[in-house]
């Protein structure tokens, strides 16, 4: 078994062919961790714990001076006796004390992996499960520790879960989803950054003395910050290097940090932001914290990428989307925004035909009386002035013109001047005696009410049911605030941010499971809410609402560190780019969203003939390459630099390309030979385009030569056949 105990050493060791991790446990009482990396064929404990008398600290065993919980690597933290640094947890008694003394009482392993309860977590398809129990005897308060290992993977998923055995509620206060002290400092701290249009940005920064820390709490994961960091070498780059590398899947506020402690180590905690989090555990009850994926890698970053890559469309994805190809699509929101009749639609759809397009999406102002974004969300019926016969007779048309056809919704979001809001102004998120803050015009549902969950699973199943609709994109275009309730008492009011999260899940579980055929697609404002929590029910993300192509290029290879092209939704849209003005090629614009999920965002009618030839050529040769782009393995070749710059490789088992964006033309260019590292180095490739053949190893070592260019935003494809 992958897992196992060593009673004489107290040690647990979870290992497979790519990772060893190492768990002990210290006077029958701590959990302390080891080792994690490489993998060991077995271990000896040859990294003994250091036991030093510091001086300056407290000892909890009285006759060992040796002992401090302060200096102790640690798989959980301790509560008011002796560890000081970020804690992974935080009780309140009812008599207000914050003392707990968790101790280890037992554990087990198993096959397998139990589903989470009301949250999204990775499938245990060849998974093996240790959960390790402590207890407080004092309070009869249960903490378990789960580790759940991959068999075929570098990857092990930890939780937390809390029960109260006691005669009183306790409140925790913080309910982190796993902590691990690593016995280094010397690491880089990696993060994805940014902002609404600007997503994903890389960073990187060496680790120093004290707390270094992301966080959200806007409601959602947010675009400021990717609930993910990684610890990587200060040497390691896209090839090689370690990288220890953590992913929340939770789509709410959360935490990310790394505490560089007095004697040399790094405490890495993940979990739900405390700050704006309690949770009133009564007695026979149980709190589930979500689920952190921990990835290792010794082959730079692309190495971690893979990983994760792989997982989660594996594991994570519905399984009815797992292997299924994404239909290329047309969304009418720059085309159309707000003003058209049903007309203008078929106008549109009859050309997006003949180009090649498979999906017609039909985005924002088809309800209500929806004519801008001041009115009618929450009013999800079809306004008679836009669509005679309503969606169902405009999919029909969409249908039988060979098409699939796609709706937009915002069904978390309720206008002021609504019907619905008329009728029910308790349903949305607000804090008694204190306005209601607006943002697009909207507030929002209180989703933590069961009878509101109820409501939008209703409105979604009555469109879904009549099978017209073949997609959703699933829209969130705020941030939360008044985040109160007025269906719960005051002291459950800090629970109501998991409690929107929990009611999300819950819509969303009860409809992609009654409706696994229909293809959901999440969106806020691009990539507000872009976390493995949502791709648990929606297999693909709108990536940014930046349609440019030069912004995207950054931005998807940032978000490539996580997640593969087959979940980044990437349109062609009009120039000059509605976001930043910029103008830009129809073929560089069509390899950048190529290198996503293809599709178009544009008035279809307004092109002229060239252009449209164009785009039936782009659709023409991504359907015959389809596999490559959406299942085939991503590298980065070369990350943006300074010019903007980059470069990425798709490969499979019959082809490979490699895409090249250039970014800013500039004088004196330096000679430039792109290595592609990751073909076969045995392979004969033979270039599509001159028909020149080439081993795998030339390319992988002597590379491609870049030739001068001499235009702005110009990009370049390679494309091989395996022969």
């Amino acid at each position: 078994m992958p897992i196992t105990f060593d009673f004489e050493k107290q040690t647990f060791h979870l290992s497979n062919s790519h990772i060893s991790y190492i768990i002990g446990i210290e006077k029958e009482k701590y959990i302390t961790h080891r080792y994690f990396g490489k993998v060991l064929p077995f271990y000896t404990g040859s990294n003994a714990l250091q036991r030093i008398d510091r001086g300056f600290a407290t000892n909890p065993d009285i006759a060992d001076r040796t002992f401090s919980l302060n200096a102790l690597p640690m798989e959980t933290s301790t509560q008011g006796t002796g560890d000081h640094r970020i804690s992974n947890y935080q009780i309140r008694r009812m008599n207000g004390s914050n003392v707990t003394n968790f101790f280890y009482r037992d554990h087990t392993i198993s096959s397998g992996k139990v589903p989470l309860n009301g949250l999204p977590s990775l499938r245990g398809e060849n998974a093996t499960t240790l959960e390790i129990m402590l207890v407080d005897e004092i309070q009869q308060l249960e903490m378990t520790l789960v580790y759940n290992l991959y068999e075929d993977h570098p990857v092990i998923t930890r939780n937390v879960r809390f029960i109260n055995h006691g005669k009183e509620t306790v409140f925790l206060e913080n309910a982190g989803s796993m902590m691990l002290d690593l016995p280094r400092n010397d690491f880089d701290m990696v993060t994805l950054t940014g902002a609404h249009t600007n997503e994903a940005n890389i960073a990187r920064q060496a680790l120093h003395t004290g707390i270094q820390k992301i966080e959200s709490s806007r409601g959602t994961s947010s675009p400021q910050h990717q609930p993910f960091l990684a610890l990587a070498d200060s040497t390691t780059d896209e090839f090689q290097g370690e990288v220890y590398a953590f992913h929340l899947v939770y789509s709410g506020n959360f935490a990310a940090q790394v505490e560089v402690e007095q004697y040399g180590s790094s405490r890495v905690q993940l979990g739900i932001q405390p700050e704006t989090f309690e949770w009133c555990l009564a007695p026979k009850e149980t709190f589930q914290t979500p689920e952190v994926v921990i990835n290792y890698s010794n082959e730079g970053f692309n190495g971690m990428s893979q990983t994760f890559h792989k997982v989660y469309q594996e594991q994570l994805v519905p399984i009815s989307w797992q292997k299924q190809e994404r239909p290329i699509l047309l969304n009418t929101w720059e085309a159309n925004y707000f003003d058209f009749k049903e007309k203008d639609l078929l106008d549109q759809a009859d050309l997006a035909k003949d180009t090649g397009i498979e999906l017609f999406v039909l985005d924002d102002g088809w309800f209500g009386h929806r004519d801008d974004d001041t009115s009618s969300l929450g009013d999800w019926f079809e306004n008679p002035a836009k669509m005679p016969q309503g969606i169902a007779g405009l999919a029909k048309k969409i249908q039988q013109k060979g098409m699939k056809f796609g709706l937009w919704f915002e069904p978390e979001m309720i206008s002021k001047n609504s019907r619905l809001y008329g009728k029910h102004p308790d349903w949305v998120l607000q804090v008694p005696d204190y306005p209601m803050t607006e943002g697009r015009r909207q507030l929002v549902l209180d989703l933590s009410q069961v009878v509101v969950q109820d409501y939008l699973i209703e409105v979604l199943s009555n469109y879904l049911a009549t099978g017209k609709i073949d997609y959703i994109k699933w829209d969130m275009n705020r941030h939360l605030t008044e985040v109160g309730s007025l269906a719960f008492p005051a002291a459950q009011q800090k629970e109501i941010s998991h409690r929107y999260v929990l009611g999300l899940y819950r819509i969303l579980e009860t409809i992609t499971k009654q409706y696994p055929d229909c293809l959901f697609e999440n969106c806020s404002s691009g990539g507000g809410r872009f976390d493995p929590g949502m791709m648990c029910y929606m297999p693909q993300t709108w990536t940014s609402d930046n349609t440019d192509a030069l912004c995207r290029s950054q931005i998807q290879a940032g978000y490539s560190y996580l997640y593969p092209p087959i979940m980044l939704g990437a349109h062609v849209s009009p120039v000059p780019n509605h976001q930043v003005g910029r103008k830009t090629s129809l073929h560089t614009r069509g390899l950048i969203a190529m290198s996503g999920n293809l599709g178009y965002e544009l008035d279809l009618t307004s092109l002229p003939d060239n252009e449209k030839n164009k785009i039936i050529e782009q659709i023409t040769f991504y359907k015959v390459h389809r596999l490559l782009f959406q299942f085939g393995k991503f590298y980065r070749l070369q990350a943006p630099n300074e010019f903007f710059a980059s470069a990425w490789l798709f490969v499979n088992d019959t082809e490979a390309a490699v895409i090249y964006f250039n970014g800013l033309a500039r004088p004196a260019v330096p000679v430039k030979n792109l290595k592609t590292h990751y073909l076969d180095d045995q392979t004969i490739y033979e270039n599509i385009d001159t028909g020149q053949c080439v081993s795998g190893s030339e390319l992988n070592y002597a590379g491609i030569a870049i030739p001068r260019i001499k235009e702005d935003f110009s990009t370049l494809l390679f494309h091989w056949k395996k022969v």
